[in-house]
């Protein structure tokens, strides 16, 4: 197993550009297999999915390959993947629907760990339905939530757990299938946000015990909409909203309009360059095992490249005052928030893109993990790697945030 990090680069027109990446958190650079993928879509025949014309057979043939792919990827069934708009989107709508469901004096559990497209959907569909929140918290000087935070705040009247699979802000990945056992205890259904987690983590939805995980092919190399795997079973016995003439098949009872083929597509190559990522791309003739098992090799080595990074990204910010580094959890990605005393953030920022390197500051959506860390809606610097990042990247990074230290604040 190896990681050609120069081969995995060369498969990205972005980098010609010269910028150093450390965005990835909120969307990664994409590489040209998912481009041609898109393009090729769109200049052949392309209608309503069918059988009877060569434009409803190419629609149904990328719909049926990107349920394959996302279900490879994610250790799931394709009959219960549902593509929508967002993340964000799919989770206002499985909201809406399982409100249905919930009945005065029930409880939600959501965290303060989460990005708020995790928390303000389930909040505002609770209210709706007379519904108790309860709210999970995490310390702020480790970083940590634990299943015990979790089952804190859980009782018998405890309908839905939403959980992120790891924080977008500061990395931290919880436990999940510790999570997910309390949760089934109190009969709960278990909800994970697994945008920032699938970019950097092997994921097996059963081995989680997530009944619903809803993640952004865009965080991992893909396009922009949303995807969301559940067991067929249980979105049977669900009733979305939808319009009449629509279908009550599942899951595209679940998905309101046309699909965007294109960006299946799309999501069919990222899948697929993924899945050859231990061999320098996408996926060759020779490669052995089936996608799933390329997956799994890749992810194993994927891991190993990024950690040595963040090594080496927190060896160097360790010799840097004033400099403090928010992402402690013991098991979490390679993704570092930091707060510099006495001096904006923002600034830092400017004076990074500057440099051409990209490390944004803010608090990403992630306003009650920001808070509770003490850093109110500002946040901090964030730098998240991703597959292409390499130590030169890593020290330019380090070498611009020193340039900036030593220059005088305003």
């Amino acid at each position: 197993m190896t990681y050609d990090i120069d081969a995995v680069r060369s498969h990205f027109p972005a980098l010609e550009a010269g910028g150093a990446h450390f965005e990835g958190p909120a969307g990664t650079q994409t590489p040209r297999q998912v481009i041609d993928a898109i393009a090729e879509v769109l200049s052949n025949p392309l209608s309503n999915r069918g059988a009877a014309t060569a434009g409803e057979r190419n629609a149904d043939r990328t719909v049926t390959g990107a349920r394959r792919a996302m279900a490879d990827l994610l250790g799931a069934d394709p009959a219960g993947v549902v593509f929508g708009r967002s993340a964000t989107q799919l989770t206002y709508d499985f909201a809406r629907t399982l409100a249905k469901t919930w009945t005065p004096g029930d409880e939600v559990v959501v965290t303060r760990l989460d990005h708020d497209a995790n928390i303000r959907p389930w909040v505002q569909a609770a209210r709706g339905a007379g519904v108790t929140v309860r709210w999970a918290d995490f310390d702020p000087a480790t970083g940590e939530l634990s299943p015990g935070d979790i089952g804190a705040v859980l009782s018998e009247r405890t309908r839905l757990v939403a959980v992120t699979g790891a924080s977008n802000l500061i990395g931290t990945r919880p436990d999940l299938p510790g999570i997910a056992r309390l949760a089934h205890e109190r009969g709960a259904l278990f909800y994970v946000d697994g945008v920032h987690h699938a970019a950097h983590s092997f994921v097996d939805v059963g081995l989680l015990g997530a009944d619903f995980y809803v993640c952004s092919p865009y965080k991992f190399l893909g396009p922009h909409l949303g995807v969301l795997a559940a067991a067929p079973g249980l979105l049977e016995g669900l009733a979305p909203d939808k319009l009449a003439p629509s279908t009550d098949v599942v899951p595209e009872r679940f998905e309101l309009g046309t699909l965007p083929y294109e960006f299946l597509a799309g999501v069919i190559a990222a899948v697929d360059f993924l899945a050859g990522l231990a061999d320098g791309g996408p996926s060759s003739p020779g490669d052995t095992g089936d996608r799933r098992q390329r997956l799994a090799r890749s992810f194993a080595a994927l891991e190993e490249h990024e950690e040595g990074l963040r090594r080496r990204m927190e060896e160097g910010l360790a010799g840097l005052a004033p400099v403090t580094l928010r992402s402690r959890a013991a098991d979490r990605t390679p993704t570092l928030l930091l707060t510099l005393e006495g001096r904006d953030t923002q600034d830092a920022y400017r004076h990074l893109a500057g440099l051409g390197v990209t490390a944004p500051s803010g608090s990403f959506y992630a306003l009650e993990a920001s808070r509770r860390l003490g850093l109110g809606d500002t946040g901090g610097l964030r730098a998240g790697l991703a597959p292409y990042n390499n130590t030169q990247d890593v020290d330019r990074l380090l070498e611009g945030l020193a340039d900036f230290l030593r220059r005088p604040s305003r």
